[in-house]
């Protein structure tokens, strides 16, 4: 990850390219919507390349380099203009920013388009705190959540500090910090499909944790993270809703007419 303090933040731009992602193109549309929804109201225009498929981190978790680069390849060409890249997932924002250079180490055609995207690429609630600087006003009911935060999008992204930012803007929702808060939740990509037991009773630790909070309701900028712990709330019948961080953002500051 990069080092704190050391990474350049632009001045907010009128456009930026959006990201999808997989998992929320798939089965999460609305965090997608919403993600849009965040940038427009701050005055940015979202351009979404429709070729886009995935960054490659199946592959590459899953120790396929060659894969992994054929799907990395077919997104560099993506994004010509010097926009930044705003992907709302931090796992797939690390994948492009911090391995798409060393994917293409020993392709000197590539390599250079490989690094200069990925200096483009922010994690959507890093985009919104440090280059949009976003200033939200909480129009919801008091409430108490629990965040989850990828390994990757903790680890490489420092996602965790930039949605605790954000939530910390919102004065009737208090965060709740739970026991496990660093932990894996068991979807690892490839390793829930690889070791579904031991997946799932790192699910079950870490919901158990979220539980004991009080919490009202579970929030993730990952959409993977929070597939595999929803999917164990359901499966448990906790009373426990899971949220895309983007989702919950906007929800809360959104009034009836659906504006800022």
């Amino acid at each position: 990850m990069d080092a704190a303090g050391s990474r350049h933040y632009p001045d907010k731009p009128d456009k930026v390219y959006l990201f999808g992602t997989c998992l929320i193109d798939l089965f999460w549309p609305q965090a997608g919507l919403d993600a849009v929804r965040l940038l427009e109201r701050e005055g940015i225009e979202v351009i979404y390349p429709a070729d886009q498929t995935c960054c490659g981190q199946p592959a590459h978790s899953s120790g396929f380099p060659e894969q992994s680069r054929a799907v990395a390849l077919a997104q560099l060409a993506l994004f010509p203009e010097p926009w930044p890249v705003v992907v709302p997932s931090g796992s797939c924002a690390g994948m492009m920013r911090q391995h798409y250079p060393d994917l293409f180490a020993d392709d000197a055609q590539h390599l250079a388009q490989a690094r200069a995207l990925a200096e483009r690429v922010f994690e959507l609630s890093e985009f919104l705190v440090h280059v949009a600087r976003v200033r939200l006003t909480d129009l919801g009911p008091a409430t108490r959540v629990a965040v989850h935060t990828s390994c990757a999008a903790r680890r490489q992204m420092g996602t965790h500090a930039h949605a605790g930012a954000l939530l910390a803007q919102l004065s009737r929702v208090e965060v709740a910090v739970h026991e496990h808060e660093a932990e894996c939740c068991g979807f690892g990509g490839t390793f829930s499909l690889k070791h579904p037991a031991i997946s799932a009773a790192m699910a079950a630790d870490k919901v158990e944790a979220i539980a004991q909070t009080g919490a009202d309701a579970l929030l993730s900028a990952d959409c993977g993270c929070l597939l595999n712990l929803t999917h164990t709330i359901e499966k448990e019948g906790r009373r426990l809703p899971g949220e895309h961080l983007a989702s919950f953002l906007w929800q809360r500051t959104a009034d009836e007419g659906g504006k800022a």
